[in-house]
Parts: structure tokens; C-alpha cells; sequence
């Protein structure tokens, strides 16, 4: 989700490695070990958790997480959990990495020591405060000077334990003084609004003489003010600390008035005395990326050169070519281009020309696509974005199946253990091998129309330049679709969303049994069983040495690699798109509206109830494929409810006020509308995608809608008393209807450019290897060879052309940069100040006056 800029949209997303934790403190009991799991949170929202990996002190858990993050955040924080009694878990210990210190790990594989967890230390959220001091002349003509406090506001505090009960306790520090005073308890908010005035008493030195008020910084420095947010709390333990700041009376400066937003801290010394090593380390990979993407007219320049790749002769001088020449990694440059070619419908003629310069590069049609070209990265991203639903609808029934049962499938003597019997797992192996191989070949008909053209291209490219091998037009296409595609997202199920962790360690091996099978039977290898370095995997493999395994991969392999042959309407299976628990609330309507949102609403309300209340909501689960969206009493029950993909008229988000209650949406039918609850703001942003893109081609989609409830007699957005009132907001929307390509080609282009400047040193020097090349026709040298350049003076055309590009979008950024810093005022709403930025906002203020002076 892009935040909007000046006419610049922000999205932030991160990209995370959950890999092991190690030296977990052992549980204080006979039982030493623990069950661990580990949550991935911005500030203190939860917003993904491992499985729980049970009796181990140094949990490996192996999970990716990547999601596009909706909002503002001051941490990303990792919780370590252990699931005690009850099935209730206890902390650990915590990483919290400030937002401003990602990218000192990106992309590095980093131990992160674990920090104590205390409720003194679990801050969010910014309070707005205004201090004013005046003179007052008491009766007696003494002048005293009194300070006025005013709390306005607070925003996103911590929820605790489910409530938010805030009120604020405001005290004026000294050498010798600490007074309190307490603002009224806010119930059931975390954006309280206070409003109330404190006054304190601050008292001169006798020695002053001067009738304009000038505060001395002297005494200044012995003062400050210090607010503190409290959760007021029923429980017998207190109330609980929600954050606090501490202002230094100097910022009141010459002016004696002081209005700011300030960054909720912890409270000082208020952690445990607990030595850090003891907790234990936590590994993670972090890829935080923020793109700051402008119009689109200003990509176009670039974007026009990339565009062009799949015609520029030879295709090693063209700019998406040069791209995956200078990154340091080909997966780099993969990665934007294949999405940025997708979307603009460019992908197939790119690849093949990048695949027919390669192919006529090899020499040994047995190595035809196994080295970590551009190409073999293209193509595998492609299968990842356009392969994916495919791949779920092929395997996934099969590999629930293989996790749930927990048939044991160990066929090595030596792993065996006692109660194993070796053929009883011989003959499982085998059932698994089978299934799997018999859903995979005669799925090509399901196989997406991108995939089948850039098979044929790989086929026609390879058949052509090896015309003596009759197999390479086989395994030019095997080795991506069983190499690339099949077996790695068999080997790892839950890095192609096929399951939502990572598996057992005795399911992961049956997988990687079956991984390694499949992978040969693909193969098309003349000597099979010499493909295996061990030998009870060359003697289980005897089983499928028939003829009739190389007849059926054959086969699938000219139907995917027949270009032109796919037809949607084959595709007869549901495919699941996403499931999950959510609450949900039911608004009906009488009949069907004609516009907007037309039409006489009855709430249903629960038993015994005669309001829209909270107990109206109920857990359910929900589950989306692309035929319908359903909800169910628990997981594995019968519906409760369909609702027809053709049905959903619009999805949006309702705002909070409505009910009170955060991460809400509404999917609006014909008769009715479904109000939901998500568990956080990111999975709230992944259900609203999702539907609206498989909802996105629907006839009757409602151009407007409420974006809050109808209660008390109007709806709460546009006041208007008529329940039938059409809708008073624009729908959104705008988004492909295929969910499988979901792409902002500005987007991507932005990040090839951030490439090309990272590498902007590697461009200079490929323009000096083309000089090099150009004037020079004896042995290459060393320091241009692992530049690949067919033709010098095409590839230092391109070069000069992506060099003059990358500038201007660099003088674009720069400027904003510059405006954006001149703009941004510490201690406003949107940059409060927190413990870096204080001295900052000093500076600033002392600036100012000097100006204004």
C-alpha cells in the first residue's frame, strides 16, 4: 500500500529470513527443554508467526516472510515465545530494530543477541503536548512564574491484555521538587483525547531584576517536565506503563512557548536485571526496501530502453542484458525486470532472445541452462509469478496429505529406526512417488499460457542448435519446469505457499526423498540410477526404470512446450487462494440496490440483543478460492456461508469509528454486507487485495460506497439520514483482474533504477571495457572479463543512453530529498520528536528565531 507524497507514492516492504535461535535459557524444571516459536511484529502489532518448534534450546525454524507494510512504524520487532501449560506462551526475550537502523543489516545474515521483555519497555505510540510560561505578580508583588501544561492528545498506544484504558500522570522535575497531577481516565481508546491544563508553579531567584521575562538557562537545566501514559487497570498487579517523555524546560527558549508531538519512550532503568547473553541469540535476514516512486512520465526514458531489450541486436547490448551484466547477483536484476516485462506484456520475446544468445553460447548440450544465467533467473521468476496458482492447484492437495499423515518413509539402513519396517517404507515412498508424478504429467493442460510460449521459445532455441541430440528439445524444458519448479517447491512447501511452515524434520525428509525422485524421472538421464550417490536411492529407483515414466514426462513436456495450446476454461478445480480466522459481523439488506449502496439495511443482531454491538462479531474462518469466498463455525466444518466470486460488488476498508475496533473491512453483496475484523493491519491489507482482485472484473462492481456503519439513524461517514443514500466515497480500485500479476511497472522501474545506481561504478567501467574492446584486438583483459560485450560500440550506445537516464531520475530524487528536508518540522504530527531528533529540533528552533531576528 503506497502512501502519498507531494505526488510521490511511498510503499515500504520487508523481506525476512527467520533462520534458528540458539543458548535459550533451559525451563526451570525437571524438563530443561522448551517450545519455542517466534513472531515477527511492527511496533507491538503481531504480524506473523513461526510454527512452534517443541523440546529444543536451539529451535531452527527456516521461515521467509515478506509483506508490504500499510502504515508507519517506529520498530520491527521478534518476539521468542515458549509455549507453557494452558497453550499459553511466555516471552523469551525480544529484538527490536529501529526503523532507521535497518539498512544496516540488509540483507545480511545477522545474530541479533535477545533483549529482556518488560512492560516498561513495550512503548508505542506520540503524545501532543503545549507548556506555556507567564508571569504572575502575587499580592504581596512578589513575581512568581507559572508554567501551563496542556495534554491534547496521544496516538497509537499499546493495547494491553486486550484494553486501552489511558490516562496520562504529568509531573515537573527538579532538584527539589516532583510534583503529579493525573488527566481523567480515557476508556477504551488508544487515541485518547485529553485536552486538560496543569499549572506549576516555577519561582525566580531573588536576584531578578529584569522586567522582561528572560529565563535564565542556568535554572532552565534543574527543571523538566515529564509525562507519563498509564493503562488504568482493574487487575491487582497496577496499572501498566504505556510510555513517557521528559522535556527539558529550555525548549521553551525566548518565546516562553513551546508545541510539539513527541515519541512515547521507555521508562528509564525499567528493564530486568537480567545479564543479555543469558536469553539467548536470534538469526534473522532482513531486506527492509522503501520505494519513493514519482509520476510516471518521469520513468519514461528508461523504461522505453528496457522496453526495447527484446530488440536490440545483439541482445548483450541491451539495457535489461547490461542490467544483470553490473548487479552482483543475477536474482538482483531478475527480479524487477520479469515483473516490469509481465506487466507490460513483453515477457516472452525478452526471455527468448536472452535464451537464444545463450543457448548459442553453450557448447555441451548436457549443460544447455544449469548455470545462474540472467536467463535461468528470468525464467525462474516468471514460473514463481505467472506458476504459482498452477503449482497449488497440482500440488498442494497432495502435499497436505503427505504432511498430516506422518507416513514414515525412511529407506536409508542406517537412519532406520527399530520399529520401522524398510519394504513398509519402500512401498509408501513409492505410493507418494507415484501420486505426485501422475498429478505433475498430466497437468499440462492447467499449465499457464506465459509458461507453454517460453517452453516452446527454450525448445525450438536448443533443437536448432543441437540438431544431432534428439533429447536436448526435452531437456531444455526440464530442466525449469521439474529442476526449478516442481522439485524445490516439493523440497520447501512453505516457500511456495504450499504450507504455512516449514515441515517436521521426518516430513521434510520424505519430502526430499520424493524431491529427489521426481527430479530424475524429470530428467530424461540415460543412466538413471547412476544419478544418485547413494545406493538405496540408485536400488529404489529400479521401481520406476520403465519405459513407460520417460513416455509420460515426454509427453507433458511437448504439451507445455506446444505454444498456443492452453484454454482457460480447462482449468474445472477450485484453486485456494487464502484462508484464515477473522471476526465478522452481518449487515442486510432488503432487496437489491441499483446504486451505490442502494437499498433498506437490517442489521442482524446476536440473541438477546438489541443494538450493533461487539458481541454481534464471531470468530469464523474464511476461505477464498476463485469460485467463491466462504466462512465456517472452525476449520474442516461445512459453510456457513458462500458468497459467489460474481457477487462481491466491492471491498473496503470501514473506518474505525464505526465500531471502535481496528483492521476492519466490508465485502458488499447484492443483499448484504459482511463486516470483518482482521487479526492486524497487514493481513486486513492482504484479505482486501486479494478479494478485490478476484472480484475486480465483476459487471456489477458499485462505483461508490459508506466507508463507515449506518447507526443511530445516518451513517457516520456522510451524516445523511436516509439508509438507502447512495454511496457518498469512491470505490477503489484499479487493479488487474489476473491476481497472479499484480504489478506497478513504475514501481519496478524505480527499483532498476536504484540498481543501476548502486552499480553506477561497474557502468563506467563496462563503458571503459567497450573502449578497451573497440581499440584493442588482442587477449582480453582481466579486470573487463567478466563483462560479456558482443558488440563494443552497440552496448557503449546503450551505456551512454542508461548512464544520462539514471542521472535525471537521480537529480529528480535529489531535489525531492532537498524540498522534503526544508519542509519537515521536528515535533510536528508527522515527524514527532523522539531520542535522536531532540537536539535536532533545538538546532531548528534556534535557526528560526535567528531568522526571524
Amino acid at each position: 500500500m503506497a502512501v502519498e507524497e507531494e505526488g510521490l507514492r511511498v510503499f515500504q516492504s520487508v523481506k525476512i529470513k527467520i533462520g534458528e535461535a540458539k543458548n535459550i535459557p533451559p525451563y526451570p524444571g525437571p524438563n530443561k527443554m522448551r517450545d519455542c516459536y517466534c513472531t515477527v511484529n511492527l511496533d507491538q502489532e503481531e504480524v506473523f508467526r513461526t510454527k512452534i518448534v517443541e523440546k529444543s534450546l536451539c529451535p531452527f525454524y527456516g521461515e521467509d516472510f515478506y509483506c508490504e507494510i500499510p502504515r508507519s512504524f517506529r520498530h520491527l520487532s521478534f518476539y521468542v515465545f515458549d509455549r507453557e501449560v494452558f497453550r499459553r506462551g511466555s516471552s523469551i526475550g525480544k529484538v527490536a530494530v529501529k526503523k532507521e537502523d535497518l539498512q544496516k543489516y540488509h540483507g545480511k545474515d545477522t545474530w541479533f543477541q535477545l533483549q529482556p521483555v518488560s512492560a516498561d519497555s513495550e512503548v508505542q505510540g506520540k503524545v501532543h503536548l503545549e507548556l506555556r510560561l507567564s508571569e504572575v505578580i502575587t499580592d504581596s508583588g512578589v513575581i512568581n512564574h507559572k508554567l501551563a501544561t496542556r495534554v491534547l492528545e496521544c496516538q497509537g498506544l499499546p493495547i494491553v491484555n486486550g484494553q486501552c484504558d489511558p490516562y496520562a500522570a504529568v509531573s515537573l522535575l527538579g532538584p527539589s521538587r516532583s510534583e503529579a497531577k493525573k488527566t481523567k481516565v480515557k476508556r477504551k481508546t488508544n487515541n485518547p483525547q485529553f485536552d486538560e491544563v496543569f499549572y506549576f508553579e516555577v519561582t525566580r531567584p531573588l536576584s531578578y531584576t529584569k522586567r522582561q521575562f528572560d529565563v535564565e538557562e542556568e535554572d532552565v537545566d534543574k527543571l523538566a517536565l515529564r509525562v507519563d501514559l498509564w493503562n488504568a487497570s482493574n487487575l491487582k498487579f497496577g496499572d501498566e506503563f504505556l510510555g513517557g517523555v521528559r522535556v527539558p524546560l529550555r525548549v521553551l527558549g525566548q518565546a516562553g512557548v513551546h508545541d510539539a508531538w513527541y515519541f512515547l519512550q521507555p521508562r528509564e532503568n525499567g528493564g530486568k536485571s537480567v545479564k543479555v547473553e543469558e536469553l539467548g541469540s536470534l538469526r534473522l535476514n532482513i531486506v527492509y526496501t522503501e520505494d519513493h516512486v514519482f509520476p510516471s512520465e518521469h520513468y519514461t526514458p528508461l523504461r522505453d530502453l528496457l522496453l526495447h531489450s527484446a530488440n536490440v541486436e545483439p541482445v548483450s547490448a541491451s539495457t535489461a542484458n547490461i542490467l544483470g551484466e553490473v548487479c552482483r547477483e543475477k536474482q538482483e536484476a531478475a527480479i524487477p525486470l520479469v515483473r516490469l516485462f509481465l506487466h507490460y506484456g513483453k515477457i516472452v520475446p525478452f526471455i527468448s532472445a536472452i535464451a537464444h544468445a545463450e543457448v548459442n553460447r553453450t557448447q555441451d548440450p548436457n549443460t544447455i541452462f544449469r548455470g545462474n544465467s540472467l536467463t535461468s533467473k528470468c525464467i525462474d521468476e516468471t514460473m514463481k509469478l505467472a506458476g504459482m496458482h498452477y503449482l497449488q492447484v497440482t500440488l498442494k492437495p497432495i502435499i497436505d496429505e503427505i504432511c498430516t499423515e506422518h507416513k514414515s518413509c525412511e529407506i536409508d539402513p542406517v537412519k532406520l529406526k527399530e520399529s520401522e519396517n524398510l519394504e513398509t517404507n519402500r512401498e509408501n515412498l513409492r505410493h507418494y512417488v507415484d501420486r505426485i508424478f501422475n498429478v505433475i504429467t498430466t497437468s499440462g493442460v492447467r499449465c499457464p499460457t506465459v509458461m507453454c510460449d517460453i517452453f516452446f521459445s527454450l525448445r525450438e532455441s536448443a533443437a536448432t542448435r543441437f540438431q544431432v541430440d534428439q533429447d536436448v528439445r526435452y531437456t531444455a524444458v526440464s530442466s525449469f519446469i521439474f529442476l526449478r519448479f516442481f522439485a524445490p517447491a516439493i523440497l520447501s512447501p512453505n516457500l511456495f505457499h504450499l504450507r504455512p511452515h516449514h515441515p517436521d524434520p521426518a516430513t521434510s525428509r520424505t519430502l526430499t526423498l520424493i524431491s529427489k525422485t521426481i527430479q530424475t524421472l524429470g530428467s530424461l538421464a540415460k543412466s538413471k540410477s547412476a544419478n544418485f550417490k547413494e545406493s538405496y536411492m540408485a536400488a529404489f529407483y529400479d521401481y520406476f526404470n520403465e519405459q513407460k515414466y520417460a513416455d509420460a514426462v515426454k509427453n507433458f513436456l511437448d504439451l507445455i512446450s506446444t505454444s498456443g495450446k492452453w484454454d482457460q476454461k480447462s482449468i474445472e478445480t477450485p484453486i485456494m487462494l487464502k484462508e484464515g480466522s477473522v471476526k465478522l459481523t452481518i449487515k442486510r439488506v432488503d432487496g437489491k440496490g441499483s446504486k451505490g449502496t442502494k437499498g433498506r439495511f437490517m442489521i442482524k443482531r446476536a440473541q438477546g440483543r438489541n443494538r450493533f454491538g461487539l458481541k454481534n462479531f464471531k470468530k469464523r474462518w474464511f476461505r477464498l478460492t476463485n469460485h467463491e469466498f466462504t466462512y465456517h463455525r472452525t476449520k474442516g466444518e461445512g459453510a456457513l456461508c458462500s458468497i459467489p466470486i460474481e457477487n462481491i460488488l466491492a471491498v473496503e476498508r470501514l473506518e474505525e469509528e464505526s465500531f471502535k475496533m481496528k483492521n476492519m473491512f466490508q465485502v458488499i453483496q447484492p443483499e448484504r454486507a459482511l463486516y470483518i475484523q482482521a487479526n492486524n493491519c497487514v493481513e486486513a491489507r492482504d484479505w482486501i487485495d486479494i478479494l478485490t482482485k478476484v472480484s475486480q472484473c465483476n459487471r456489477k462492481r458499485l462505483s461508490t460506497y459508506h466507508p463507515s456503519a449506518y447507526l443511530n439513524g445516518h451513517w457516520l461517514c456522510c451524516k445523511l439520514s436516509a439508509d438507502a443514500a447512495p454511496g457518498c466515497t469512491p470505490c477503489t480500485g484499479g487493479l488487474p483482474a489476473n491476481i497472479q500479476l499484480d504489478v506497478d511497472g513504475d514501481r519496478e522501474t524505480e527499483r532498476i533504477y536504484s540498481l543501476f545506481s548502486t552499480y553506477m561504478t561497474k557502468l563506467i567501467k563496462m563503458q571503459e571495457a567497450c573502449g578497451s574492446k573497440s581499440v584493442y584486438d588482442g587477449p582480453e583483459q582481466e579486470e573487463y572479463s567478466s563483462f560479456v560485450i558482443d558488440d563494443p560500440q552497440e552496448t557503449y550506445k546503450t551505456l551512454k543512453q542508461i548512464v544520462s537516464a539514471v542521472q535525471t531520475l537521480e537529480q529528480q530524487h535529489t531535489k525531492y530529498k532537498r524540498d522534503k528536508f526544508k519542509k519537515t518540522k521536528i515535533g510536528s504530527q508527522e515527524h514527532p520528536i523522539g531520542d535522536k531528533s531532540f537536539q535536532c529540533y533545538i538546532r531548528q528552533q534556534s535557526e528560526s528565531s535567528t531568522y526571524s531576528i
